[in-house]
């Protein structure tokens, strides 16, 4: 069946990993563990031309960018981008990448992997994936067990079978995630293992289990990819055909009702990072068991996770704590109890008043670059905008504000009504309310400029887009 087709699921909006992760930008696009992105390391992973072919994403509209431009920071090329065009959790979506890769009629082998990971490619790994790939090529459905290093209550577990050819087992059984005493048990008798989450099958024996045990999914799937429009570089699946979908996983969906499922044990460095315990976990701890990233200070303090983008952050005398600082909003809590995050930011988004805290940061990120809020008032607005060298923003007006552009960085092309002119260092540009206007950065160095808005009415939604490099009219 020649290379390994992987399909990475980008859509996630978990904010267990709170404040830095939110809504509008979640975990798989931070860079938590390095420099890269865990979705871009994700890519990384997968630049083994002996086993694998260009990746298929799928994701949402409102990350297609995010998608698009973090591989291509990488400088890797991707064979096509999926957009859901709701959330119908990993079965539909699945299925519709499947079928897009088999869409000529070749049968092929599908890895389907998350984008959110923390995984050590050795000599265990790949030798769990050639396992895999074996076996799947025979018709098997091949999941991937990860050996438990101890009786986790957060991951669902997959009980081993009888041995088959090649070192993977048939599948006895899923398990939910158990209790401790639980856990514990089954860790003991060495036939558990963590369910990764990580899938390798043929698309034609997915495809043809999905259709008898999940014809709901399997038609909705269908439907979508069969309606699907191109826009860009982005394949939108058919809304109508897609929201018909079961909101169901594919392990509830097929793999726990099949009798193709098949298990590798797979002895290898593997974290969900699903909280900032896991992080401070695979992160390279100091002589006290403290991981520091960005500007901190600490002091008296062991088995700690302190992590800040801007703000510097002094720790005196603590044990056992995480202090995440964002730009706009601190966590401070215990580490070992990282896993109450989750009922914190459940508070906050159940308040109007601290619900944005959750969905966006204090920095947007744009196709064309993004902007930080620096100050707000009544009916005054202080933003920071950066240009990458070649964007251009889309023609806009505004029914509610006026705009005032000063240029701190870089050459500014802009465009207000039928007149263009360039703006350079220190000098500036009004933008009457109601006026169709564009700013472009033609220079090679990224623009940065100061815009105060002055209006009734402030709010993002108030852009009027007539034209747009991005398809976003």
């Amino acid at each position: 069946m020649g290379l390994i087709v992987p399909v990475i699921l980008a859509g996630g909006k978990g904010t267990r990993l709170w404040p830095m992760s939110r809504v509008a930008r979640p975990k798989q696009f931070l860079p938590l563990t390095g420099d890269l992105s865990l979705y871009q390391l994700t890519l990384e992973r997968l630049q083994d031309p002996t086993r694998y072919a260009a990746p298929i994403v799928i994701t949402n509209a409102e990350y297609r960018f995010l998608v698009a431009e973090q591989a291509l920071e990488c400088g890797i090329d991707l064979a096509a981008i999926l957009l859901e065009p709701v959330a119908r959790n990993t079965a539909a979506a699945i299925a519709a990448a499947s079928l897009v890769a088999v869409a000529d009629g070749t049968d092929r082998l599908i890895h389907v992997l998350a984008s959110d990971h923390d995984i050590t490619v050795d000599d265990a790994y790949l030798t769990a994936i050639d396992c895999a790939r074996a076996s799947a090529a025979t018709g098997r459905l091949m999941t991937f067990g990860i050996t438990p290093t101890e009786p986790a209550t957060g991951f669902g577990y997959i009980e081993a079978g009888a041995a088959e050819a090649g070192g993977a087992h048939a599948v006895s059984r899923f398990v939910e995630k158990p209790d401790v005493a639980r856990a514990t048990k089954m860790v003991a008798s060495g036939n558990y293992y963590w369910n990764s989450g990580m899938f390798l099958f043929s698309a034609s024996a997915f495809l043809g289990e999905c259709e008898k045990l999940a014809p709901d999914v399997y038609a909705a799937a269908s439907g979508a990819v069969e309606r699907a429009e191109k826009d860009l570089d982005f394949i939108r699946l058919e809304a109508k055909s897609f929201a018909a979908a079961p909101d169901i996983s594919v392990d509830y969906a097929i793999f726990e009702k099949t009798d193709l499922a098949s298990v590798v044990p797979s002895p290898i460095r593997w974290s969900d990072l699903g909280s900032w315990d896991a992080v401070w976990k695979v992160s390279v701890q100091d002589a006290a068991g403290n991981v520091q990233r960005g500007p901190a200070s600490l002091s008296d303090t062991t088995n700690s996770l302190v992590v800040s983008e801007k703000l510097h952050v002094a720790v005196n005398g603590l044990d056992d704590v995480a202090v995440i600082a964002s730009e706009d909003a601190v966590y401070v809590g215990r580490l070992s109890e990282a896993q109450s995050v989750g009922a914190v930011v459940k508070a906050l988004s159940a308040d109007a008043a601290t619900l944005g805290l959750t969905e966006t940061h204090q920095t947007s990120y744009r196709p064309w670059g993004g902007y930080s809020s620096v100050l707000n008032g009544e009916r005054f607005q202080v933003k920071r905008l950066f240009v990458k060298p070649g964007k251009r923003l889309s023609l806009q007006r505004h029914h509610h504000r006026s705009e005032h552009w000063v240029v701190v960085r870089g050459t500014a092309e802009v465009q207000i009504g039928d007149k263009t002119m360039q703006l350079g260092e220190n000098e500036s540009v009004y933008i009457p309310q109601g006026e169709v206007h564009r700013l472009t950065n033609p220079g090679k160095i990224l623009l940065e400029l100061i815009e105060v808005q002055t209006g009734s009415y402030l709010g993002e939604d108030d852009i009027i887009r007539l034209e747009d490099v991005f398809g976003r009219t």
